[in-house]
């Protein structure tokens, strides 16, 4: 009998073993996460407002309107071409410049304080 349970000991030590290797392969993964291994630069970036999104809007659709505007000028685009698009774009600064405001608007709107009343001191 002493032969298995010198076999028995050898297996429960080998779990032992397996068990510890995989603690510190866990601990080293951790270690390097932590250390080494940086974050991208977008996840530092704080993220968009909606206001943001809005304006960025707004000035790509200015920056279609002056493209628009050069290559008709270079005679690319026929002057029906150009009217159709053109309208187009200002249609969508319109409504994006009223989606800022409106945006703006909402943010500004908060109910003032009520004044108390002012009591006149020099009347007697």
């Amino acid at each position: 009998m002493p032969l298995a349970l010198s076999l028995v000991l050898l297996e429960a030590s080998s779990a032992d073993y397996a068990v510890l290797g995989a603690c510190l392969g866990l601990a080293a993964a951790v270690f390097l996460f932590v250390f080494y291994i940086h974050p991208d630069a977008s996840d530092l970036a704080p993220h968009r407002t909606k206001l943001d999104q809005l304006l960025e809007r707004r000035d790509a659709i200015y920056d279609n309107l002056r493209d628009l505007k050069f290559e008709h000028r270079a005679g690319k685009y026929s002057e029906g071409d150009y009217e159709s698009m053109k309208i187009v774009l200002e249609n969508e600064a319109a409504m994006a410049l009223t989606e800022i405001e409106q945006f703006t608007e909402s943010q500004v709107r908060r109910p003032r304080p009520a004044r108390p009343a002012t009591v006149d001191r020099g009347a007697r």
